[in-house]
């Protein structure tokens, strides 16, 4: 086995607008070169509805990780994303490489770099960033058991391991018949800088009255993530309580626009704000200046948008269908609750009226995940995964799954 091992990590995109599949794959493989793996991406050009504006068919430098991009195929289709370019990349360098993980299921990108390494004998693992939930299977159910009969399955049972990132997604795994063997890595956060009087700039930078408290929803506009459920509940405690909620991040201008209807109707426009995509200091702003943060989804296979809230000092609520909720319930860091508005506008409720009890939560939170989110742990674990992998060894004992529990608490 070579002194330094080489990795290539494939993914169909890298685009920021996917939110968290991006941001973990480049804080992953930025953390592995930090712990000596010669980790690299290659991927596609695509930026949903464009391309990203950068070198093609070479090593570039993008966003401080080393990353081959290859045009995609001009008609988008969803995650798919054909391209020929990466697919002769692949045939000609994949084998100088030690490993490979491939991101993302039901792409082309993830099932041709899986079929050629087969081809050359290379070890491969796949990460399914949670497309094997049940939810997540019922989304074009049909599409997916085809495409799962003729390509996903092989690719999943002759892969070296599954790269789970929570128990309950190592669970979905065995669930969809796969024994391939599962390893469970959190994925991980990095603490943001502190910005001094957040909550006074926040509010200044949004005309919210100092007195009210701020609810953040920072994920994708999407269906998956019920942010209409959380508008509906809202409208429920809008006669009793005060609060604004600031809606951040993007989806497809026909979703947006019924998001901003419904909140029309809902007679809630005035106490929301849709901020649209956001990054950096902007997001580290809404993180540490909100006072709770809603995650109303029907499935996360980790939910690191609430790592994120967590590491940053924010309680957290959110549904038994984002994995890391034992976390979150064992740590005290937020509250878990069925999805449904009932429940849900029982747990805002609840810490409206608690400002202390955000505070504490918020604390236990940001304690968990200085302590189990981190990424240089992460990384150092991975990597001795890595090495065992390429040595044909079992698996460490620190990557090995645990039972866990997605019991829904108040």
């Amino acid at each position: 086995m070579p002194a330094v091992i080489k990795v290539l990590h494939v993914l169909p995109s890298l685009s920021l607008k996917l939110g968290g599949p991006t941001q973990v794959a480049l804080n992953l493989v930025s953390a592995l070169r930090k712990v000596g793996i010669d980790a690299e991406i290659a991927t596609t050009n695509d930026d949903q509805d464009t391309v990203l504006d950068v070198p093609l068919g070479q090593r570039v430098i993008y966003h401080n990780v080393p990353v081959y991009f290859f045009p995609r195929f001009p008609i988008r289709m969803k995650e798919f994303l054909f391209s020929t370019e990466l697919t002769r990349w692949l045939w000609q360098h994949q084998k100088n490489y030690d490993l490979v993980e491939t991101h993302y299921l039901f792409s082309y990108a993830s099932s041709c770099s899986a079929a050629i390494a087969r081809q050359f004998g290379t070890p491969y693992l796949v990460n399914t960033i949670g497309q094997l939930t049940p939810w997540a299977l019922a989304q074009g159910e049909l599409k997916k058991k085809i495409y799962s009969t003729v390509i996903e399955r092989r690719n999943l049972n002759r892969a070296a391991t599954i790269h789970c990132t929570s128990n309950g997604e190592a669970e979905d795994v065995s669930q969809f018949g796969i024994q391939t063997p599962k390893m469970v890595l959190p994925l991980g956060v990095t603490p943001p800088l502190l910005i001094p009087d957040a909550k006074q700039k926040l509010r200044q930078q949004y005309q919210i009255p100092t007195d009210v408290p701020i609810i953040l929803f920072l994920s994708r506009l999407h269906p998956k993530k019920r942010p209409d459920l959380l508008l509906q509940t809202l409208e429920q405690l809008s006669s009793d309580y005060s609060f604004h909620l600031i809606m951040a991040g993007s989806g497809t201008p026909v979703y947006v626009k019924t998001l901003k209807d419904l909140a029309a109707t809902l007679k809630l426009t005035s106490h929301t704000t849709f901020t649209g995509f956001v990054t950096g200091q902007d997001k580290d702003l809404l993180l540490q200046g909100s006072d709770l943060f809603v995650l109303p989804t029907y499935s996360e296979n980790f939910g690191i948008v609430l790592a994120e809230a967590m590491v940053a000092g924010l309680p957290v609520i959110t549904t038994a269908g984002t994995q890391i909720a034992p976390d979150i319930a064992a740590a005290e860091a937020g509250l878990i609750v069925d999805g449904d508005s009932t429940a849900l506008g029982v747990a805002i409720r609840q810490l409206l009226q608690n400002p202390h009890q955000r505070t504490i939560l918020g604390q236990n939170g940001q304690r968990f995940a200085l302590k189990n989110y981190a990424w240089p742990a992460i990384a150092q674990n991975l990597a001795t995964a890595y090495k065992a992998i390429v040595k044909q060894q079992p698996l460490p004992d620190c990557v090995l799954p645990t039972v866990s529990s997605t019991k829904p608490i108040t």
